[in-house]
């Protein structure tokens, strides 16, 4: 059985016109029946709702935090249910991971009765699960601009806040165990990620895989005006690994520590961070998910 619970609030209004279309167009997901958030954490109950009455396969009307938190219910029931996802959000990162950004509704459903579930890996951080990344510095401060962006759509909305930014933004104080050629002191950005894609536009982990076992941690050093201009470049391509201010490093588990609890960006959420000792890890193999062919690597 397939059950869709979508996010009416997600991409700036996307998400109420896809449930709208597919309310009035789409038999099958009137059949299976669709469960709508009214608030942010609803996620879990409908999760919860959907298990109950039988689902087999939940399909996500919604971004990537949408879908993050309902990857979380689920791996938290421990039910072997499967998640799919329509994108609704800005950047949605994790529907490039899967393969899907440009799909159909009609072509999800169809994947999702048909196509064969492929269990990916999770990140977690802070208490919570993540699909996409995790990020300190300056991830979560062009997020938090980024909401008060409202003349611009998509990718756009992070490239324009991230340059807003760039110049400007302090840096921030951190220190790792178990990372070689990371060094106590003033980091731009911190990234630890499962998928590829951060932003939308920024190529962030470009040998990252959802199905290693391992997540990407990338120290981004703090830098001056025109290093920061080639950093900025280069994530966008995603040649920035090569660059003299970035370390890079596949790791199972890492620990980040801070002066005070960080600010953090999670699948494109921002919170505050519990403590400022954040432990990060991967979960392999812990989520199933429903991919366009050959997309998960």
């Amino acid at each position: 059985m397939i059950v869709t619970i979508a996010n009416p609030a997600a991409g700036r209004g996307k998400g109420v016109h896809i449930l709208r279309a597919l309310e009035a167009t789409d038999a099958r997901a009137r059949a299976t029946g669709i469960l709508t958030t009214q608030a942010s954490g609803d996620e879990a109950r409908l999760v919860k709702q959907a298990l109950r009455q039988g689902a087999k396969t939940i399909v996500v009307v919604g971004g990537d935090g949408t879908c993050s938190k309902n990857a979380q219910a689920i791996v938290d029931a421990q039910s072997g249910c499967s998640l799919a996802l329509i994108p609704a959000g800005t950047g949605n990162d994790f529907a490039k991971t899967l393969g899907v950004d440009s799909a159909t509704p009609e072509e999800i459903f169809r994947l999702a009765a048909n196509g064969k579930s492929t269990p990916m890996d999770v990140g977690h951080a802070d208490g919570r699960f993540f699909l996409n990344s995790c990020g300190f510095g300056f991830a979560p401060s062009v997020l938090e601009a980024s909401n008060h962006v409202r003349f611009l759509k998509g990718d756009a909305v992070y490239i324009y806040s991230a340059l807003r930014q760039l110049f400007n933004y302090p840096g921030v104080d951190v220190s790792t165990n178990g990372v070689a050629g990371v060094k106590r002191g003033r980091m731009l950005m911190i990234t630890v990620s499962n998928g590829r894609f951060l932003g939308g536009a920024f190529k962030i982990a470009p040998h990252a895989s959802v199905l290693d076992g391992r997540l990407d941690a990338c120290f981004f050093s703090d830098a001056n005006v025109v290093q920061r201009v080639r950093l900025f470049a280069g994530a966008l391509r995603g040649t920035h690994e090569g660059m003299p201010q970035v370390v890079s490093a596949s790791v199972q588990q890492l620990t980040l520590i801070f002066p005070s609890a960080p600010q953090m960006e999670i699948d494109g959420e921002l919170r505050t961070a519990s403590s400022k000792t954040v432990e990060l890890r991967c979960y392999p193999r812990a989520l199933s998910v429903i991919a366009a062919p050959g997309a998960l690597l």
